[in-house]
């Protein structure tokens, strides 16, 4: 738990900017005169204390999370937590919660402090030898040993692990580490079903340039079995080829496909046995969605939802429309999809559309949810990614306190973060940007004191990259900004000044 006493508090206050200072001197400190040893010394001293830095961060998350800051700031965990203060990545965040978890010194609830989870590396990193890759390293080994090694063996495989890593690389670290795993787990048979439950997960990564996304993961032995079969129908030689418009689509044991037509496909198909699984998992999701088992989302069909402008729409090619859960897709691919959607084509331009309900209604209208999709993207709050699959619709002024059901009244926002909005000290505001605005009409929020004691208004810019580019264009040229303060909106109407341009569907595959 925190220590008590002024002195503690003071001791603190002093350190800080010594150590601000030092960095100030060494920034200034020039390099030239330092001989080719004293360079490698210096870097080798740097990197020393940068990891023994690490050990402070530690120390911070634990005496936060014990003190339950995170919790009396409105975060539902420490990561949001320094996500939010540090403005570091999800990522980061999260590497910096587990080392902490695993390397910190935890207290019991009557202050008792209790070793770390990992104490021979954390020694290691306390004294410099290791960094934060060592220690993922070694942790990722530790997972993976069998829960029925017993604890005096886990304990020397951590510590053979941590004496290794002082004088390795993090390579070195799990090259042993395989060699360790077969050392204690020799015929491969102390696994059990809470190792393969621990290690079961898939893991979808972000859309690269090209907008493929990598795809990893663990499967246990059931999801196995049932994947088996399905692979062996789907996947088979000449069926669902999205390049051979001949080829079968479906089940390959499907009775109504002809023989010879699948033969013929089948020697036509050039594709690797991965791309084979690849468009077997394609036809398989059409199929799901088309089926209307997933029934609805957030008041929707579960279903593909795709976003383009007008002019996309009419040039049919170039370009790239956003889905509903934030990926991306080409034009032709998303004109593609839709040709065998049974889901209208929309614009967007508030003709007919019961889009002002006013305070007849507080739930937003299936008309409302998709015109903010078009418009918004996903959650409104500044830095999240979340999709609009994942969020719910939001009364920018608190229906309890007279906000209507229009749509210039309503934003998207994710749960996570709608938990955040409150009237506390520690909560969140939003409104609506005002007219004379670069963004007029969209969702500003207000952040609490904790994060910027100026409280300056805050748009969320993570779905509207088009936006940030732009920016950085004129920062490049020098060009004076458009609009009133803040980055240009090119093409943005404003949410209250008419037209929203922009066209939505739902495609059943």
């Amino acid at each position: 738990m925190s220590s008590a006493g002024g002195s503690v508090g003071s001791r603190v206050a002093e350190y800080l900017p010594m150590f601000a200072a030092a960095v100030d001197g060494l920034l200034d400190s020039g390099l030239a005169e330092l001989s080719d040893t004293e360079l490698v010394e210096v870097m080798r001293g740097m990197e020393q204390s940068l990891r023994r830095a690490e050990v402070i961060s530690h120390r911070l998350v634990v005496e936060g999370v014990e003190r339950s800051v995170p919790a009396s700031l409105g975060y539902t965990s420490p990561k949001k937590l320094l996500i939010d203060v540090l403005r570091i990545s999800g990522a980061d965040a999260s590497a910096r919660v587990t080392a902490a978890r695993e390397l910190g010194v935890w207290h019991t609830l009557a202050g008792e402090p209790m070793p770390p989870v990992l104490p021979e590396t954390a020694a290691a990193q306390a004294d410099g030898d290791i960094g934060a890759d060592h220690v993922r390293a070694i942790a990722k080994v530790m997972r993976k040993i069998p829960h029925a090694v017993d604890n005096d063996a886990v304990a020397d495989a951590e510590a053979v692990l941590a004496t290794l890593a002082r004088s390795g690389t993090p390579e070195d670290v799990e090259q042993a580490g395989h060699r360790l795993l077969a050392y204690l787990n020799p015929d491969g048979n102390l696994g059990d079903d809470r190792d393969r439950k621990r290690r079961r997960g898939i893991s979808i990564g972000r859309q690269d340039t090209e907008l493929m996304s990598r795809i990893s993961g663990e499967l246990d032995p059931v999801a196995r079995a049932m994947l088996d079969p399905i692979l062996a129908k789907w996947a088979r030689p000449g069926m669902n080829n999205p390049d051979d418009p001949d080829s079968p689509a479906g089940d390959g044991e499907n009775p109504a496909i002809d023989r010879d037509v699948l033969a013929a496909a089948a020697a036509r198909d050039t594709r690797t046995a991965a791309q084979r699984n690849h468009d077997a998992f394609s036809a398989v999701f059409r199929a799901l969605l088309e089926s209307g088992l997933l029934g609805r989302h957030r008041g929707l069909p579960a279903t593909v939802i795709v976003t383009m402008t007008l002019e996309q729409l009419e040039q049919a090619v170039g370009g790239l429309a956003t889905t509903a859960t934030g990926g991306l897709l080409p034009i032709e691919d998303a004109l593609a999809l839709a040709e065998d959607a049974h889901p209208v084509l929309a614009l967007f331009d508030h003709a007919g559309r019961p889009l002002h309900l006013g305070r007849r209604r507080r739930l937003a209208s299936a008309d409302q949810r998709l015109a903010l999709i078009a418009s918004d993207g996903g959650c409104t709050r500044p830095g999240c990614s979340a999709p609009a699959s994942l969020c719910a619709v939001h009364h920018v002024t608190d229906w309890r306190k007279g906000g209507h059901t229009d749509i210039e009244g309503l934003a998207l926002v994710c749960d996570a973060c709608h938990a955040q909005i409150d009237d506390g000290p520690a909560g969140w505001a939003t409104r609506s940007a005002p007219h004379h605005s670069a963004y007029a009409g969209r969702t500003e929020w207000i952040p609490p004191p904790h994060i910027d004691p100026t409280r300056r208004p805050r748009i969320n810019h993570r779905h509207h990259p088009g936006e940030l580019i732009e920016h950085a264009r004129r920062q490049l040229t020098h060009s004076p900004p458009a609009g009133a303060g803040g980055l240009a909106a090119p093409g943005w109407a404003g949410r209250a000044a008419g037209p929203r341009r922009g066209a939505d569907w739902g495609g059943g595959g």
